[in-house]
């Protein structure tokens, strides 16, 4: 072997090393780079999740409200059906009573009875 093509050869490796060692440091940039964003990313995803369970628990607490609300409003309304079915009862048996006097009155006085 020549001493030339023993010099072309240990040129072509020191250039073949210069490209190995940048592609090196090219992947290292690459990998440090990727960290950073898996780890903005992890926070990106922590954020989301604490925001989703704030959403969530915002919306069984507005959903229980709002049931509380309608279970008071419907307990009103029942209230209230009760309250005028007390005062129907009453007036229906205020009338039975002046139908009774009227029988009463209609049969003392010797009228007729229909």
């Amino acid at each position: 072997m020549s001493e030339q093509s023993l010099e072309a050869r240990v040129a072509a490796l020191e250039t073949r090393m210069r490209e190995l060692d940048e592609r090196v440091r090219a992947s290292e940039q690459d990998a440090a780079a990727a960290r950073v964003l898996a780890g903005a990313a992890d926070r990106d995803v922590s954020e989301f999740r604490g925001e989703l369970r704030d959403f969530r628990q915002a919306t069984v607490t507005s959903f229980n409200a709002l049931r509380e609300d309608m279970n008071d409003r419907f307990d009103d309304v029942a209230s209230g059906f009760t309250e005028m079915r007390g005062k129907l009862d009453g007036a229906a048996a205020g009338q039975q009573r002046i139908v009774e006097l009227l029988q009463t009155v209609i049969t003392e006085s010797g009228g007729e009875q229909h």
